[in-house]
């Protein structure tokens, strides 16, 4: 048996003259149905709440007990309308966004700051994670937003379903290596005179769920796969990478704005030549629905603003 709400209006009646008959006139139905209805609150509870051999009923020690825990859940199912839409308003508010773990850190922060000097910014709710379980929370409506690297040759998930982006900035992916005591890459590529290519030491690469490697694979095509298939290291992240990389571990591909301070520093140095480096969008991708007022001015603009 299943509690019902309205048992509970039926106790309250009932409590409050002892009155069977007059408690169905109050609750609008017959007394034989009222007391079915008390008699199965009874049942569902395992206890008698009412005295019956009195006159009126009495509320027995139970049913004292269940008049606090009646008046508690009447007080709470009372206020339940009004935190439903302190919620629902508390999330319009909230902008919910995913981005990869190397924009998270590097230009979500610069950028959010920039746009924050356009138009005030509520509350965020980040998921950073890499670019194939960022665009399932977009497919699957767990965000507004996606941020991302992007490139128009290469279409993925969210462009293949059609999700709408904005273009926020650029970046570049370089092939870079920490230095050697002489100031040249420990490990780089080397072309052959018929165009052939190999690395010259070990080369860092990125897994299956990695955006930045499925640009990789996509943009480089068999040359990159011929070199990929003999890679010292495989990681998901740029980041890890990144450390792997000034570890002296092997050449990788890494995205400009991450790696700009190690590159003037001279922790890291370019590794291949220019045919190598790879031109990249910042992308902004948004639901396809309704986003709510908050996310529309959000959406509005982040179309005007650039990284």
């Amino acid at each position: 048996m299943t509690m019902n709400l309205t048992w509970i209006d039926d106790f309250m009646a009932l409590a409050a003259s002892g009155n069977f008959s007059r408690a169905a006139e109050e609750r609008h139905m017959t007394q034989p149905a009222f007391s079915r209805r008390i008699r199965a609150l009874e049942e569902w509870l395992g206890v008698d709440l009412f005295d019956r051999n009195t006159q009126p009923a009495r509320v027995t020690p139970a049913g004292e007990w269940f008049r606090k825990a009646a008046q508690d859940l009447q007080a709470h199912v009372t206020r339940v309308p009004l935190e439903a839409r302190a919620v629902a308003e508390a999330s319009s508010r909230t902008l919910r966004l995913a981005a990869t773990h190397a924009l998270s850190f590097t230009f979500l922060p610069r950028w959010l700051h920039t746009l924050e000097q356009r138009l005030p910014v509520g509350p965020v709710q980040l998921d950073s994670d890499v670019h194939e379980k960022c665009e399932a929370l977009l497919l699957k409506g767990q965000v507004q937003f996606v941020l991302t690297h992007g490139h128009a040759s290469v279409r993925g998930a969210l462009d293949e379903a059609g999700y709408p982006f904005a273009v926020l900035g650029s970046d570049r992916l370089l092939p870079v290596s920490a230095p050697d005591a002489g100031g040249a890459p420990m490990h780089r590529l080397v072309e052959d005179t018929v165009g052939g290519v190999e690395v010259a030491g070990k080369l860092l690469t990125y897994g299956f769920e990695s955006g930045i490697g499925r640009l990789l694979r996509e943009l480089k095509g068999a040359p990159y796969a011929r070199l990929a298939a003999q890679a010292g290291m495989t990681a998901q992240l740029a980041s890890v990478l990144r450390t792997m990389a000034m570890d002296g571990r092997g050449l990788a591909w890494l995205p400009e704005i991450l790696v700009s301070s190690d590159l003037a520093s001279g922790r890291l140095v370019l590794a291949a030549g220019p045919a190598w480096t790879i031109d990249l969008a910042l992308r902004l991708y948004r639901d396809r629905g309704a986003l709510g007022e908050a996310a529309d001015a959000f959406w509005a603009a982040a179309s005007q603003a650039t990284g």
